[in-house]
């Protein structure tokens, strides 16, 4: 089964993912934005980190998203009925 590690960070808004994403590009720590701004409070604490997961376990977007990024990249933000994700791929 191909399992992926990812971490995520949640917002509610597209301006907001955006936002977060350029402080990214600049060079800002993903798990310290996770930790400030993120809404899935669970995974915040540990920096955005969702830990590994196969397919079928997480929302269709999300799980699409994830799955079509080479480990340390990270996805412009993706819409799932959470919110707007930006996910980076751990492993």
């Amino acid at each position: 089964m191909n399992k992926i590690k990812c971490s995520h960070i949640l917002v509610s808004k597209q301006s907001e993912a955006l936002a977060i994403l350029e402080r990214i590009k600049k060079g800002e720590k993903f798990g310290k934005l996770a930790k400030e701004l993120s809404t899935d409070t669970g995974s915040a604490k540990r920096d955005g980190n969702l830990g590994y997961f196969t397919k079928g376990m997480m929302v269709k977007p999300f799980e699409e998203a994830a799955f079509k990024l080479e480990i340390g990249q990270v996805s412009e933000p993706v819409k799932s009925e959470f919110g707007y994700h930006i996910i980076k791929r751990m492993g």
